[in-house]
């Protein structure tokens, strides 16, 4: 299915570019979140003027949120965990903590939904992605280390990039649209369970 953006969406394009989707992708997702809509003949009639207000809006976010990057690049993060003799957690590091460490740290509060990468379950040193507008994604280095031992050094251990899992998990990160944002707006034509009990 072929659809026109009118926001920008992370690993897929920005406002005003037409993609080619997956119909589930596009129906669950895309369209009901009002990222975007299908590509008739009238809503291409559109795309530049979409594609404009995309980018007025991308360069105000860039200048609000420069200062937040600045602050988050570099930054690392510290988890002391319950781990088994096998490094996996009794539970993980969700995107909540991840956000909520990064507030403590810096005093910035970072949506949840823009912590790039899926919750870390095991032991180690790990770059999680933070995205923050679709040209700032800063990385901050999250350390998962028993609780009963001393974190390592900056030096110790490899790091892992994380990522998201699916494009599914790529537009959930999305931030909602406002509506009554600069983004041009075009009307389309057409967890199951608990979370995972939370490391100490």
């Amino acid at each position: 299915m072929k659809v026109l953006l009118l926001r920008d969406v992370y690993k897929l394009g920005l406002a005003g570019d037409v993609k080619k989707v997956a119909d589930g992708y596009a129906r669950n997702f895309l369209l009901p979140r009002g990222f975007a809509t299908a590509a008739t003949a009238g809503a291409l009639k559109q795309a530049e003027r979409v594609r404009a207000s995309g980018d007025k809006l991308r360069q105000h976010e860039n200048r609000e949120k420069a200062g937040v990057a600045e602050a988050l690049t570099g930054l690392r993060l510290e988890f002391p965990v319950r781990a088994s003799e096998q490094g996996r957690l009794y539970g993980s590091v969700t995107h909540q903590m991840v956000a909520d460490a990064i507030e403590a740290a810096t005093g910035e509060s970072v949506d949840r939904r823009s912590v790039m990468a899926p919750p870390l379950r095991e032991i180690g040193v790990f770059e999680v992605p933070i995205r923050l507008t679709a040209d700032l994604v800063p990385t901050v280095t999250a350390v998962l280390y028993p609780e009963d031992e001393e974190p390592p050094g900056p030096d110790d251990v490899a790091t892992d990039e994380q990522q998201p899992e699916t494009e599914a998990d790529a537009v959930a990160a999305q931030p909602e649209p406002e509506s009554s944002g600069e983004a041009e707006q075009i009307e389309p034509e057409v967890e199951a369970e608990g979370p995972p009990p939370a490391a100490e």
